[in-house]
């Protein structure tokens, strides 16, 4: 934790929340006398005198907002290489922790918080300022229930420099907009795009999208269309319904500007108040309809016609002929679809996008008239979200609009890390090599409890999720230490005592040679390893022992005495 006073001014009281780009710390202005929010750059933003540049020039621009919905920023300033900014400080919850206590908002909540952060956008967008990061966690909400906006000016610095560090994503793909998600232009209705998003996981307390990977949640913002909120909770209302799937279109010019959006929201409640004038529309989604909605305990009978036209319709000519259409009408959407325009004789060089990452291959296909498909695929030897492969190849000659896929690497793919404790050494590499993991380093370790050669560690752990093609770290046992015992000095004693105290020590007696000394005859002349030597338990040690000098060769024990080794003749 950072402490102390920054430029003599903010003392710094207690860290009360970070994220990827910066820790938040509650602090006293000494100067103003007030409690105020500091905002430190984490080192690897500080450290990019390109980023450092475009933030203190947005958050300068943003601290020219002034709005109620809006979190004031006081100051930015820098000291010893750690940049921050000043901000109001806001006691209270992010709408984030709300939505997760509370499962989800109610409607009338949902459209007076989303009303609320529309205003503090609208403010921001006349005032030339995108906000880049809408999302849940970025939405304080205070004891009155108030809504406050933070962290205008930082994500816009971030987005404009670049969207990873150590291929962290800054922000979070979840409330990205498709522009975002691309990588193209940013706009005031990218802001739009997201607050939908907000508005979604309020009503429903679920995300649009979800997946395993950012580039598979990526790749659902520019594809896909999420489950209507009324799929999930058919107690909302169509109205509503609507503003959502407005604010979440994929185009953005079908959004509606942030004005917009707080007009539609507050007519939505006018709707929807019981004491306001309601038309049939609002509460009937039906009344609308060409044909008129049938009275409750009405049937229509459309057996007999039903009968009637499935009994001639397959038998008819026209029916033929028609399917005959579809048929050669789907062939020809397909292959133009596939191979462009037919028709055209403009073609183009396919260019190389391997590589590259996905936003930026896309943006070079396109600039050559080219449409682009993303699909996925795992491959642990290209980083997450660059092109591993593309079809047509590169350098092939097709005509313009022809479809081009390219293959989006999502890493290695993840498998579950096996318990390998109590396996042999052998046992564990075939399992890892099977599973499409490597072995790493090997360390050996002594252990009570495991057999010598059997797997006492393992890193990553057991149960973990790791990347195919990702090494493990194994620890074997060596079997149990033995103990290192120090020889005593037994010269100058006997062999008796000697052994006698060898036993307790847990040595044993090694080899013992008598050897003619003027010392007492059974006195230890000598030993080995010498006295004060480190063995282990379970050593043997060896003896010279004395005899009597008679000026008889030295005799091993057991050698018959008086024998005198034979001499050439």
């Amino acid at each position: 934790m950072v402490q102390g006073i920054l430029d003599h001014r903010y003392e710094l009281l207690e860290h009360i929340g970070g994220g990827g780009m910066a820790d938040v710390y509650k602090a006293h202005d000494n100067v103003l006398d007030r409690l105020v929010a500091v905002k430190i750059l984490h080192a690897q933003l500080a450290g990019d005198a390109e980023f450092i540049e475009k933030f203190h020039r947005e958050a300068q621009g943003a601290a020219k907002l002034s709005h109620s919905n809006i979190v004031n920023i006081y100051d930015v300033g820098e000291e010893a290489d750690k940049h921050y900014i000043v901000m109001e400080y806001v006691a209270g919850e992010t709408l984030k922790t709300r939505i997760q206590q509370q499962g989800h908002l109610s409607v009338a909540e949902s459209l007076r918080i989303g009303k609320e952060i529309a205003k503090a956008l609208a403010h921001a967008h006349e005032n030339n300022l995108v906000h880049c990061d809408i999302k849940p966690h970025n939405i304080l909400v205070m004891a009155d229930g108030r809504i406050k906006v933070a962290d205008f000016g930082i994500a816009r610095a971030v987005t404009s420099s670049t969207m990873t560090y150590n291929g962290t994503v800054v922000g979070s793909v979840h409330y990205f907009s498709p522009e975002q998600a691309k990588g193209t232009k940013i706009t005031p209705k990218s802001d739009i795009y997201s607050l939908g998003v907000v508005l979604y996981e309020m009503l429903t307390g679920q995300l649009p999208f979800v997946g395993e990977t950012t580039v598979s949640i990526a790749l659902k913002h520019l594809q896909e269309e999420p489950a209507s909120v009324r799929q999930l909770d058919a107690t909302i209302p169509p109205i509503v319904e609507a503003i959502v799937q407005r604010a979440m279109a994929k185009e953005p010019d079908e959004r509606p500007s942030s004005e917009e959006l707080v007009t539609e929201i507050s007519q939505a409640e006018d709707m929807l108040n019981p004491g306001a004038a309601i038309s049939p529309a609002a509460v009937d989604p039906f009344a609308t309809q060409m044909m008129p909605r049938v009275a409750e305990g009405q049937e229509y009978d459309m057996t007999a016609a039903d009968e009637t036209a499935t009994g001639s319709m397959f038998k008819s000519k026209k029916f033929i002929f028609g399917l005959l259409a579809v048929l050669i009408f789907g062939f020809l959407v397909g292959a133009f679809l596939s191979y462009g325009k037919f028709w055209s004789n403009a073609e183009v060089e396919v260019p190389n996008v391997v590589g590259k990452p996905m936003a930026l291959a896309q943006q070079v296909l396109e600039a050559k008239n080219l449409r682009v498909k993303v699909a996925e695929t795992y491959d642990e030897s290209v980083p997450a979200g660059q092109v591993v492969s593309q079809s047509p190849e590169a350098g092939s000659k097709v005509k313009e609009q022809r479809l081009v896929t390219i293959y989006v690497s999502k890493g290695g793919e993840d498998v579950e890390m096996p318990d390998l404790q109590g396996m042999t050494r052998s046992a564990a590499e075939e399992r890892l090599k099977k599973m499409g993991l490597k072995v790493g380093s090997i360390y050996e370790k002594y252990s009570s409890e495991e057999d010598a050669g059997t797997v006492i560690a393992q890193t990553p752990r057991a149960g973990s999720k790791i990347m195919k093609g990702q090494s493990v770290d194994l620890t074997i046992s060596k079997g149990t230490k033995s103990k290192k015992v120090r020889v005593p000095d037994f010269t100058g004693g006997t062999l008796d005592a000697a052994q006698s105290s060898l036993s307790s020590l847990k040595l044993r007696t090694g080899t013992v040679v008598k050897q003619a000394s003027r010392q007492a005859e059974g006195t230890i002349v000598s030993q080995t390893p010498a006295a004060g030597s480190e063995i282990e338990e379970g050593s043997a040690v060896d003896f010279v022992v004395a005899v009597k000098s008679n000026d008889k060769p030295a005799v091993k024990p057991n050698e018959p005495e008086g024998k005198t080794p034979n001499k050439k003749k």
